[in-house]
Order: structure tokens, then C-alpha cells, then sequence
């Protein structure tokens, strides 16, 4: 047999695999979750925005077809977002480079004309494909938004937690309610699928919901999450697809290596790791950096400023204690009660300042007193106490739990009726605590 005969085998398996090869695309996707405006770093020297933006950048480096994707919550959470209204925070976020972005229940906090101007500011699409109004309007101008990476087009589908409801006050949604997530994605997912070669959810949900679209199927291969703020140890998985999510408060970037078979537009494989935003050992990023110390220059007359000490570090479960314990002496109520989720941060061992008090309680909420029949009391409430049935008690609670009195995280209630306005809670917890002078 001549060499010729003996090569040719050869010759077609290589041009069979590299015709095979052509169909493979490596995409890269940075994301990020649940910033919440914090533009300096956290009490443990981990994330701020100058360092994200600095990590950030260092990826995008290594990167071969690289989307950075956002998946909400991007404003609340500081004194900047809280005095601006968040605008500052959309204005500093743009210099990371977002690709794309969905909502977070909390960039609703503000008003919903609020959260229009920030889809107006920001230089990136943001999308949400199951916020309507009762005539079925989207909130957001589309559903998905189809991006090219390395000759892959990429349909991001924004989605957002169906328990919206429950996590914004009703004046701030205003017309605004979500449709059933898993419905929603699944209609847009297969909408996009003829426009794209990947599909991609991006998604501010609970870990329940990250499930529930886990098991939608080849639709949707790819899910990035927000809202649930720990970062996953790993990625969750199901038949090939996966679900990712990053720690919050910018601790942490996302990395998700995919190899994409545009054919059979699937992943054929992937990898994924978290990136840690360490302060302590980063360069920051000096346009990003200029934006924060100008902006933390704006409030810091207003919440850098002595408040009191703290014997040892309170953690969020002490925090809460302590601002139950607040409104009680404040208002002089018999009960109050504080929602889990309404406390933001620790309080850090040593001296404490205003600034502290912002960041564990950025929400503008006033504290709403009741009074009701023993007998009426939520369990969540009296749990512990002797309570005479016939005898009236006073209740503190904030206007948002007032409202949301059903949810799972609040009263386990309804019907309770408050008073239709109270003092600022936030004011009202700094009178508190520098009145203690030293917590114990």
C-alpha cells in the first residue's frame, strides 16, 4: 500500500474532528449578585467596588468570548444609595462593564419611577421577563436580549422571584406584580432558543426557584442566580445544566468556562469557579476609586460620625435583638418585632459610628405601633411570655412588616391594624444606641 493509501485514513479523521471542532465555542460568563451600594470594602476587608472592578478587569484579560452579567439588587444597602436614592451606585456600576443586567426586588425599594430611571442610566440592557402590569405590560422593554460572544449569540432571559409581593411595600411596586417565574421562562426560553445558540436565565430568585427552572429542561442549560446572598459551594446541577450563584456584597465573581456546540445549541462542557475580592490584597481600580471617594465624600458629614462602643462584635441574630429591644424602649411598647431579613450587617467590635447603624438599616422605614387583645397576638410575637388573653398589649413593628404581615419571614398574620405612620426606625435605633453609650 502506498503512503498515500495509508495517510488518507488519517487525513479524514483529522478533517472529521476539525469539522466537529467548528462547531465548538468556548463563552465565558463573569456575573455578579446582590452588590447592595457597597462601594467600600465589608468589616472582614473582602469586596468595594474599586477592588470588584479591579478583579473584574483581571478576568476579562484571560477571557475568550466573555459576558459579565449582573443579576440584581445592585442599589440599597449604603448611606450613598440610601440619601441618592441609588443613582450614584447605577452611575458607578457602569464602569464595571455590564453586558447585561435583571432586577432585584430591592432596586424596587425606591419606587418603581425610581427603578425606570436606573434602567435609563445604566449602559448595559436590563431585562425581566415576568414583571407586568395588570394589562400585561412588561416593566422592562424586553424579555431576553440576545448578545454575541465569540461568534455564540447568547439570549439572556431576566426573571425575577415570585415572591416579589411580599418583599417590596405595595406603594413602591405600584402597578407592578410578577407572573409565574417558571411559566414566564419557559415561554421566553423557547422564544429566544430560535434566535440563539445559547440560552442563559438570569435570575433574581430563591433557591426553591433555582430548582423549579433546574428542572425545565434542555430549554434552559444555563441559570445565573441573585437574591439568595451566600455564595454556592458549588454549582447546583441537573443532566448537564447548572445553576450558579455568588456570594453577595461583591465578596465574591463569578466564572462560568462554557463550551458551546452551536449545532445542537447545548453546552458540551463547563467549568465554574468564584473569584475571592480581597481588598487587603488588590490593587483597586483608580477610575472606580475616584467614584467612591467622591461619592462616600458626599455623606460622610452626615454617618462618619461617633456613635458609641461596642464590647464585642453583634452579629445580625444579636443585631436584631438589640433593635427589637430599641423599639420597645423607644416607643415604650409592650412587644416589637423585626423581620430577619431587614438586618443588613453586623455591628463591628470597638468604636462604633452612624455610618454602622446605616448599614445594618438602609431601608427608610418609619416604626408603626398597634395595640391588640392578647388573644390576637402573633405566636412569633409572645413565644416565651405569659400572656392574659383580655388584656391589651402594644406591638411595634416596622411599616414594612406591617404591610407584609402574612409573608413567611414576618408576623405569620393578618388583619393586625398600626398605626398609619411612625418615626423613622433608623433615627430612632441611632437615638438608641448612643443613648447606651457602651453595648454590652
Amino acid at each position: 500500500m502506498s503512503l498515500a493509501k495509508r495517510l488518507l485514513p488519517l487525513a479524514l479523521l483529522c478533517a472529521f474532528l476539525a469539522t466537529a471542532q467548528d462547531h465548538i465555542r468556548t463563552v465565558t460568563i463573569l456575573h455578579s449578585n446582590d452588590i447592595h451600594a457597597r462601594l467600600s470594602p465589608l468589616e472582614n476587608g473582602n469586596g468595594g467596588f474599586a477592588y470588584l472592578a479591579s478583579v473584574i478587569r483581571h478576568e476579562r484579560e484571560n477571557c475568550t468570548g466573555c459576558l459579565l452579567l449582573s443579576a440584581g439588587d445592585v442599589v440599597q444597602g449604603s448611606p450613598v444609595s440610601t440619601l441618592f436614592k441609588g443613582l450614584p451606585v447605577f452611575e458607578i456600576a457602569n464602569l464595571f462593564g455590564f453586558d447585561a443586567g435583571t432586577l432585584g426586588n430591592h432596586d424596587f425599594d425606591y419606587g418603581w419611577e425610581q427603578t425606570r430611571q436606573f434602567m435609563e442610566l445604566a449602559n448595559y440592557p436590563i431585562s425581566t421577563a415576568n414583571v407586568e402590569d395588570g394589562e400585561g405590560h412588561l416593566f422592562t422593554r424586553q424579555p431576553y436580549v440576545v448578545l454575541l460572544a465569540n461568534g455564540v449569540r447568547v439570549a439572556v432571559v431576566g426573571a425575577m422571584t415570585d415572591t416579589l409581593d411580599t418583599l417590596t411595600k405595595p406603594q413602591a411596586r405600584g402597578p407592578w406584580h410578577t407572573t409565574p417565574l417558571v411559566e414566564a421562562v419557559r415561554r421566553y426560553a423557547n422564544e429566544a432558543r430560535g434566535r440563539a445558540d445559547l440560552t442563559i436565565v438570569l435570575a433574581h430568585i430563591t433557591d426553591n426557584e433555582e430548582a423549579a427552572l433546574l428542572a425545565l429542561g434542555p430549554t434552559v442549560p444555563v441559570i445565573v442566580t441573585g437574591h439568595e446572598h451566600q455564595g454556592m459551594p458549588e454549582a447546583k446541577v441537573k443532566d448537564g445544566r447548572m445553576v450558579v450563584r455568588a456570594k453577595a456584597y461583591g465578596e465574591e465573581l463569578g466564572r462560568l468556562e462554557l463550551r458551546v456546540d452551536v449545532e445542537r445549541k447545548s453546552v458540551a462542557s463547563w467549568s465554574w469557579k468564584k473569584v475571592a475580592v480581597d481588598s487587603k490584597s488588590l490593587t483597586p481600580a483608580p477610575d472606580v476609586a475616584a467614584q467612591v471617594k467622591h461619592w462616600e465624600g458626599q455623606v460622610k458629614e452626615v454617618v462618619d460620625q461617633p456613635l458609641a462602643v461596642a464590647e464585642h462584635e453583634f452579629s445580625r441574630a444579636e443585631v436584631r435583638v438589640l433593635i427589637e429591644r430599641a423599639m420597645r424602649d423607644q416607643t415604650g411598647s409592650d412587644f416589637a418585632f423585626m423581620n430577619a431579613g431587614g438586618v443588613r450587617d453586623i455591628l463591628p467590635q470597638g468604636q462604633l459610628l452612624v455610618r454602622h447603624v446605616w448599614n445594618m438599616m438602609p431601608f427608610d422605614n418609619e416604626v408603626l405601633v398597634g395595640k391588640f387583645k392578647g388573644r390576637d397576638l402573633p405566636t412569633v410575637v409572645t413565644a416565651g411570655h405569659a400572656i392574659d388573653p383580655d388584656r391589651e398589649y402594644t406591638l411595634a413593628v416596622s411599616d414594612f412588616t406591617a404591610a407584609n404581615q402574612g409573608a413567611p419571614s414576618q408576623l405569620h398574620t393578618s388583619g393586625l391594624v398600626f398605626a398609619a405612620s411612625g418615626p423613622p426606625m433608623r433615627d430612632m435605633i441611632v437615638d438608641w444606641i448612643r443613648r447606651q453609650g457602651v453595648l454590652k
